[in-house]
Parts: C-alpha cells; sequence; structure tokens
C-alpha cells in the first residue's frame, strides 16, 4: 500500500478516515514540516517514500514538471465531504504499487 504525506491545508479528518482504511499518512504538523514551501515538502516525502497529498494542485502540477523524480503527488479537489474525499482517493490509488514519478488527479466525483 503506498505511503502518503499530507500537506498542511489536508484536513484532519480526511486523514484520520484514509487511516481506517488502512493508510500510513504522515502530516506536516505530526512531521514538524509546518510552514514549510511546496518544494520541500516534495523533498521531505521523497526522503520519506511518500506521495504528497494536496489540494495546492496548480502548485504541485508545476513542481513535478520540475522535479519529476519525487514519490507521487495525489492532487485532489476540494471536497469537504470528508467521507466521499477519502473514498475518492482510496479508489483512485489502492492498486498502485507505488506512485514513484506519477501525479494521481482525484476528482470529486458522487458515490
Amino acid at each position: 500500500m503506498v505511503r502518503l504525506y499530507a500537506d498542511e491545508q489536508f484536513p484532519r479528518q480526511a486523514v484520520e478516515l484514509l487511516r481506517d482504511l488502512g493508510y500510513d499518512i504522515l502530516t506536516t504538523k505530526e512531521s514538524e514540516n509546518a510552514g514549510i514551501s511546496d518544494e520541500a515538502v516534495l523533498d521531505f516525502a521523497k526522503a520519506e517514500n511518500r506521495a504528497v497529498l494536496t489540494f495546492n494542485r496548480r502548485d504541485f502540477f508545476k513542481l513535478h514538471k520540475l522535479k519529476p523524480n519525487h514519490s507521487g503527488i495525489i492532487a485532489c479537489k476540494e471536497d469537504t465531504n470528508w467521507e466521499r474525499l477519502a473514498k475518492n482517493i482510496d479508489t483512485s490509488i489502492s492498486l498502485e504499487e507505488n506512485l514513484n514519478r506519477k501525479v494521481v488527479r482525484v476528482n470529486r466525483v458522487s458515490s
């Protein structure tokens, strides 16, 4: 299963639901990285072999082009229905062994 790193804006409620589904998720707060740049988030995630979970699609799409050698980016559309968000993420990545150098777009799909 893919290991994940939730950036600072990613909702704690969705992190907990993904953990309930069995995902290993570290947050920026837990890693004491609050306030670091997006590039530093991506670098930290790569060093920890984790894919970044983010709502910051535009900036991470740019970073993917600049630094394609990463452990994955999961770029989500904002969704305050935490259960639906967690389900859509799980559906999008559950069959992946790793997300190295990949960007996964998670759109707001009704369940």
